[in-house]
């Protein structure tokens, strides 16, 4: 048996970003999927309550934030969103704490409860500056928003110069107990708040490689480095063009192996 933090026995779970299959079809293979509709268009509670209804008993939701409150108005992914936010645009976007941003996050929370989702993942991108300033906002957004996700547990990924400096990110989520959400082939998590690795795989040969397709080698890879560190639980999230089946291989791979898969 594989122990943990806490001495706790390890769980492993292991899932896609966003349904590549058929939701009925998906459930019958994973037990948790994160969401991606919730970063475009944030929905709606009558549609967030209608897939937890239908979806199995024990099945796990976790959630990818909406883009309003990670990503400026000048993204390029804001041109998908459908209803523009209230308030002032240039408010939105990079962690920033404020009104507009913590309203936002408030309206994924909702989302969230709905779904009994465990973790709302925070993906900002690499245009996000990294100065003092953006050091201070991110340092008040969380000390914000964790007094709203009571009972959620928030994860972040980081990506460019923020995913690069590590003592001042360290820093920061683990001040907060914020979740670092890496891509385990190119980051080692900086802090696993009550034992929770969250892992979301966008390819190799490259920062993100979404046609890549993971070979038995790289899986057995990843199984080592998943057996190497300690934690809890263990949430592995592919995020590539052939995520379901990659999943499926890396699933029977860790049960082959004595993994305990949830």
């Amino acid at each position: 048996m594989r122990r943990g933090i806490y001495g706790l026995e390890k769980k492993v779970k292991i899932g896609c970003c966003g349904f590549p299959v058929s939701r009925k079809r998906y459930v019958e293979e994973f037990n948790v999927v994160e969401l991606q509709n919730t970063f475009y268009n944030l929905p709606t509670e009558k549609w967030a309550l209608k897939i937890r209804e239908e979806a199995p008993h024990g099945f796990e939701f976790t959630l990818k934030a909406w883009q309003v409150i990670t990503h400026p108005s000048r993204s390029p992914t804001w041109r998908k969103l459908k209803t523009k936010p209230p308030g002032k645009h240039e408010n939105y976007g990079w962690l920033k704490p404020s009104k507009e941003n913590i309203e936002a996050f408030k309206s994924v929370v909702k989302i969230a409860e709905i779904l009994k989702a465990n973790i709302i993942v925070l993906q900002t991108p690499s245009s996000m500056p990294f100065n003092n300033e953006s050091i201070n906002w991110v340092d008040e957004f969380f000390k914000e928003v964790k007094n709203i996700a009571k009972g959620i547990h928030i994860g972040w990924e980081p990506r460019g110069e923020w995913s690069r400096q590590r003592e001042v990110l360290e820093q920061i989520l683990c001040k907060h107990r914020v979740i670092h959400v890496v891509d385990i082939f190119k980051n080692t998590p900086l802090c696993l708040p009550n034992g929770i690795l969250y892992i979301r795989l966008h390819g190799l040969d490259g920062e993100i490689n979404y046609r890549y397709k993971y070979s038995d080698e790289d899986l057995n890879r990843l199984a080592d480095m998943i057996d190497s560190l300690s934690y809890s639980e263990a949430y592995i999230m592919f995020n590539n063009v052939y995520m379901f089946d990659d999943a499926k291989r890396l699933k029977k791979i860790l049960l082959d192996r004595g993994f305990n898969v949830v």
